[in-house]
């Protein structure tokens, strides 16, 4: 009984380190940074110019990366 408690001790130990905090048990996708400048266009934080200019810099930067 004893060996029991320690491996539901461990079970939920590593079940609140290893999910994340919003929502146990659920995992979230990270936002790119494409998404994010994607979120403020269309909630017109900025405008279209502004946009495309991001968005080209972005581009480039994700073609580097490979």
């Amino acid at each position: 009984m004893h060996l029991f408690w320690w491996i539901l001790w461990f079970i939920m130990l590593f079940w609140i380190f290893a999910t994340p905090y919003n929502f146990p048990g659920q995992r979230t996708k990270k936002d790119s940074p494409l998404d994010i400048l994607r979120r403020r266009f269309a909630s017109g934080e900025i405008t279209k110019d502004e946009y495309m200019e991001r968005k080209e810099i972005l581009e480039k930067d994700m073609t580097k990366a490979k």
